[in-house]
């Protein structure tokens, strides 16, 4: 057996017992006979055996898993949220298991039967069907069959009984990125990016209506520039308002990723950041400090965030009393790419 992975099987196949008692060897979790156990752990310590991490917790009583359905890992606000949901379940003794749906109902809701036939423990959802303004009522109906079973932790505006949730307060986001660029001078302030049936964009345009009514600036509906949360969308967002002719003093990206897109249109278009041009984002990734110039962001505390996430799933997990509802405190990190109003003629 030198040339191949070791399982449980050809353990239990050389010492003549079932995987079943290989596996009791292994968890300490019954009593196998002297003789037996001493022949197991001989060839255990032979073939230096590691039982599948994954496996093994699938065998206990009690699984130490819990999955994670991402919308878009390549996003870089979801890898941030992963990254620290997974090293606060390591610190708790539990493995993460990663889903991407890529933003497709489907795939979400397959990813939803996989999980559950694994068993895991917990589930964890970032974005996707948990954003929508309006759930689409066979995901909820997903979600109700599995959630007595198995917790569900949302990150988003998920409301069906027995799920959990953690958001962002995007209310209180668009609020500090607006009074930031109206405390600069700027009056001519564009929205690029998002999609107002996803509840968090939705509240952020909100927002944006009622700052500029409270401090008596016209909404002007030539400066909201729909789209999705990507590079793509940023750009040629930004492009369509030059083509518009209708050039703001500040932009505000709906995220880091579009917010690049955003950038380099305004530069290829000749303009100066932020001298001309002041561009604000959401999500403070590692992204924001790679562009030129660095960009001023919405930071979420990512640690905190998603420690919440994951203590939220192991109480429920244990039977603990939690919370429906915990709100993320966001703060404006302030950068390069914001100034004040440019007395140049936009």
């Amino acid at each position: 057996m030198e040339n191949k992975a070791i399982t449980i099987y050809d353990i239990a196949r050389e010492a003549g017992v079932s995987p079943a008692t290989v596996s009791r060897v292994l968890t300490n979790s019954a009593n196998v006979r002297k003789e037996k156990k001493e022949k197991i752990q001989y060839l255990i310590d032979k073939y230096n055996f590691k039982p599948n991490a994954l496996a093994k917790s699938l065998s206990d009583t009690k699984s130490k898993v819990i999955g994670i359905i991402v919308a878009d890992v390549r996003n870089p606000f979801y890898a941030e949220v992963f990254v620290a949901c997974e090293d606060a379940a390591r610190k708790a003794g539990y493995t993460v298991l990663l889903c991407n749906s890529l933003g497709v109902l489907d795939r979400e809701i397959q990813h939803f039967d996989m999980l559950q036939q694994y068993q895991v423990a917990g589930i964890v959802q970032l974005g996707g069907g948990v954003d929508d303004l309006v759930s689409n009522p066979e995901y909820v109906e997903k979600i109700n069959r599995i959630s007595p079973n198995i917790p569900i932790v949302a990150g988003g505006n998920l409301k069906v009984r027995n799920c959990y949730r953690v958001e962002i307060d995007a209310n209180e986001a668009a609020e500090l990125l607006l009074e930031h660029l109206i405390g600069l001078g700027h009056r001519k302030i564009a929205l690029v990016g998002g999609r107002r049936d996803v509840t968090s964009t939705y509240e952020k345009y909100l927002t944006y209506r009622r700052i500029l009514e409270k401090y008596g600036i016209e909404y002007r509906k030539e400066y909201i520039v729909d789209g999705e949360y990507n590079y793509i969308t940023g750009y040629a967002g930004m492009n369509q308002l030059f083509d518009r002719n209708e050039i703001p003093t500040a932009v505000v990206a709906i995220n880091d990723f579009s917010a690049a897109g955003v950038m380099r249109s305004i530069t290829e278009h000749h303009y100066c950041i932020p001298e001309d041009i002041s561009v604000v984002s959401y999500d403070n990734t590692y992204f924001s400090d790679l562009l030129t110039p660095k960009l001023t962001s919405i930071d979420y505390d990512y640690s905190l965030f998603g420690q919440k996430l994951i203590d939220a799933a192991i109480a429920a997990i244990e039977g603990e009393e939690v919370p429906s509802l915990q709100k993320i405190t966001p703060s404006l990190v302030l950068k390069e790419s914001s100034g004040a109003v440019s007395n140049r003629k936009i």
